[in-house]
């Protein structure tokens, strides 16, 4: 399984645009339903997002071929002060945050 955390910051003005992006993502997933994406969207206290996303080798991918996903990347670079870093992420401890 693929493990990724990103992190970034958007303009102050352009955090609810970002919130209503990332809304259309979750909106789009819930009605494809893929089974092998796991995905988890965060804003922190400082306006910054994170996100996490679990693929199976089956499901890489997926993510991108989704219309809403489209959408929110593109113009990130415009929306963001600091641009998005993605890094690969292992799980060291889990209690009841993820599916079994």
């Amino acid at each position: 399984m693929k493990q990724a955390l990103i992190r970034y910051k958007t303009k102050p003005e352009r955090v609810q645009e970002n919130e209503r992006l990332i809304e259309k993502v979750f909106e789009e997933l819930r009605a494809t339903s893929p089974q092998d994406v796991r995905y988890l969207a965060l804003k922190l206290g400082d306006g910054s997002f994170v996100h996490i996303v679990f693929e199976s080798e089956e499901g890489a991918g997926r993510l991108p071929e989704l219309e809403a996903f489209r959408s929110f990347r593109s113009g990130i670079k415009e929306r963001c002060l600091e641009q998005p870093l993605a890094n690969d992420a292992t799980v060291i401890g889990n209690y009841r945050m993820l599916g079994e």
